[in-house]
């Protein structure tokens, strides 16, 4: 494993499994020994029967009781109680088959828990299995098998068939065809094109490529995913049970119905039947098998949500606040047209002008070049390069002298006032060519709305976001420009990023706030909103950091299907519980009234608890609808869109 790419713990791994092994050892100790003592009663020894139900309740009962001191010291009062005076009580009135089947129940659900849980988490971890130790280096006419740290931006990779791409890069060959699925949840593979971007962890599904690196493996998309998921399993999941917020209240509630039918009647039996039926297990269960596997759905439609309360938040939102640049928009400049000055073609003047800007790191002089790469374009190596920063580049390509960049850097080196032409637009920019001393033409170029823009967000207001508001540091012009037509709430501009926390906190009036970004100025807003969503795990660490939500593409309809899973997997839950507990009641009830017998009591509430699991367990299979009904758009192979 790399020392720049974190390990899964072994501890922590070795942790789980310990903690399963455990669960199934008093699973099979209780079923031992409700099993052993039947065939014994039976075989008409009620006395050596009765020894061996106890024998199978005492490990269970002591484990429970160790969870209550650890939950105790940390202050917390939870429902396992109730489980604990229901066994407890069985076994001090002698009603010892009633005691093992509560064991067995209670045993069973926890053991049925960490089967769910490892289920669930399984779709997550799988990323951290395909993590590449090695790639492929073409240097020197050559091949060599070289560690993934040793990759510099620049190195050419030679991706081959079955290989996962180990950097982010581009490609270099014609064409490339790869398997985005375990990090984008796309089912098909994506063709790309010469100079379309990769994303690390893709499996190449096509014939080999070549792949230009453009960031080290400690700082691509595919080392950002395992970090987070390292973070999200190794942290606390709030298992945190919707019932402990009751358990109080429940618990009152059973102690004093078994109390005031033991009174009454004088027969502690009937006592011991409330409790016994009153044994939490729905509560206990079926919250964290729900939110689990609603984790677990949501990152295999690259949604990774941090923990069950995150995933909860993100149900219950009303309130949407959005950034910009990187979100709202692409976050980087497109050509969007192109103006011929003289009788060089379009394609001409771009190919010069991109084949110029390879010299250059310019975000826009990338965004020439990516573009002419995109249309299968070869581009000289230009030669004799001067370049002014901030400005422009002059150089030579395949024997003309070429300049390119600000009407005035232009107008200086070429010694002659420019062609007039057309204002560029609120919120684009003016890209000058020229070619041999005379202006060639321009390239408009824009940080375009992301397509499925619209769609987003007329999805998310069918999810219950009441009001959508735009917060940019751009000026207001540009985000009124930008934001035209799409019927948003409000829009907030130049703003610091304190004032985008002072806008989320404000904006919580009216309800629960999810705040979407991806640039550092980003991360204090999204820590302070209710739910922080992070574009992409290649937007800002410290915005990915903040945020409770992490989208592994970026693409804004993803979150329709976060929303989507959350919105499921809390309703789930809750069906579970109210069910559950109301069965619950209804045999407590009967069960003071003298109608149900502690051992009977016991078989009802376990058939309670396999349904209420059973449904939870339904959370699995929840497939979101979300990012198809965003009209979310294939990947193009050739034309001006830059690749989702």
């Amino acid at each position: 494993m790399l020392s720049s790419m974190p390990a899964f713990p072994a501890d922590h791994e070795m942790s789980e499994k310990t903690a399963s092994r455990f669960d199934a050892a008093l699973l099979v100790i209780a079923l031992a020994g409700l099993a052993a003592g039947t065939g014994l009663y039976l075989v008409g020894k009620p006395d050596l029967a009765r020894t061996a139900w106890t024998l199978g309740v005492i490990p269970v009962l002591a484990s429970l009781v160790a969870e209550i001191v650890r939950s105790l010291w940390r202050g917390e009062v939870g429902l396992d109680v109730v489980a604990m005076l229901s066994m407890s009580s069985a076994l001090v009135f002698g009603e010892t088959l009633a005691a093992a089947v509560v064991a067995l129940m209670y045993s069973g659900g926890t053991f049925l828990e960490s089967f769910a849980e490892g289920r669930a988490r399984r779709e997550m971890s799988d990323l951290l299995s395909r993590v590449p130790r090695t790639a492929t280096r073409q240097r020197d006419g050559a091949l060599d098998e070289v560690p993934l740290g040793e990759i510099v931006p620049g190195d050419l990779l030679l991706i081959r068939q079955g290989d996962v791409a180990p950097v982010d890069g581009t490609v270099e060959s014609e064409r490339a065809v790869l398997d985005q699925s375990a990090m984008t949840g796309e089912s098909m593979p994506v063709r790309l094109m010469r100079g379309h971007e990769v994303m690390s962890g893709s499996t190449n599904a096509g014939e080999a490529f070549d792949l230009r690196a453009s960031r080290r493996a400690a700082e691509s998309t595919y080392a950002g995913i395992v970090r987070l998921v390292e973070d999200a399993q190794r942290s606390k999941a709030p298992m945190s049970r919707l019932a402990d917020r009751y358990s109080v209240l429940f618990l009152v509630v059973t102690v004093a119905l078994a109390t005031a039918a033991w009174w009454t009647t004088g027969d502690p039996i009937r006592a011991v039947a409330v409790l016994v039926i009153a044994t939490p297990c729905p509560l206990i269960l079926a919250v964290p098998v729900a939110l689990v596997a609603g984790l677990s759905r949501a990152a295999h439609f690259g949604v990774l949500i941090k923990g069950a309360k995150p995933l909860e938040a993100l149900a219950q939102a009303r309130t949407l606040v959005l950034d910009k640049t990187g979100t709202l928009t692409d976050g980087r400049p497109r050509i969007v047209s192109i103006e011929a000055c003289t009788a060089l073609p379009q394609e001409e003047v771009l190919r010069l002008a991109a084949s110029a800007d390879q010299a250059s790191k310019h975000p826009m002089a990338q965004a020439i070049v990516a573009a002419a790469r995109a249309k299968g374009m070869l581009l000289p190596v230009p030669t004799d390069i001067e370049e002014a920063s901030g400005e422009g580049v002059a150089a030579r390509v395949a024997g003309r002298s070429v300049v390119v960049g600000g009407t005035d850097f232009v107008m200086r080196r070429i010694g002659g006032p420019l062609v007039p032409h057309r204002e560029s637009e609120t919120g684009s920019a003016l890209v000058a060519v020229a070619v041999d001393g005379q202006l060639a033409g321009n390239l408009v170029l824009a940080d375009s709305l992301r397509s499925e823009t619209a769609g987003f967000l007329a999805g998310v207001r069918r999810h219950g976001i009441h009001r959508i508001l735009l917060a940019t540091g751009d000026r207001r012009a540009v985000a009124q420009a930008v934001a035209e037509g799409l019927g948003l709430d409000g829009i907030r501009a130049e703003l610091t990023p304190d004032q985008k926390v002072l806008l989320v906190l404000s904006e919580r009036k009216n309800g629960p706030v999810m705040m979407v970004g991806d640039g550092v100025n980003d991360a204090p807003a999204l820590a302070a909103a209710d739910i922080g969503v992070a574009m992409g795990a290649r937007g800002a660490a410290a915005s990915a950091e903040a945020a409770d939500v992490v989208l592994l593409v970026d693409d804004l309809s993803r979150l329709l299907s976060g929303l989507e899973v959350a919105g499921q997997s809390r309703r789930i839950a809750l069906q579970s519980v109210v069910a559950g507990i109301g069965l619950s009641m209804a045999g407590m009830i009967a069960a003071a009234f003298g109608y149900l017998d502690p051992v009977q009591g016991a078989l009802l509430q376990e058939a309670i608890d396999v349904a209420v699991i059973l449904n939870a367990l339904r959370a699995l299979r929840i497939s979101p609808t979300g990012y198809e009904r965003a009209g979310n758009p294939r990947r193009n192979d050739a034309g001006w869109a830059r690749p989702a």
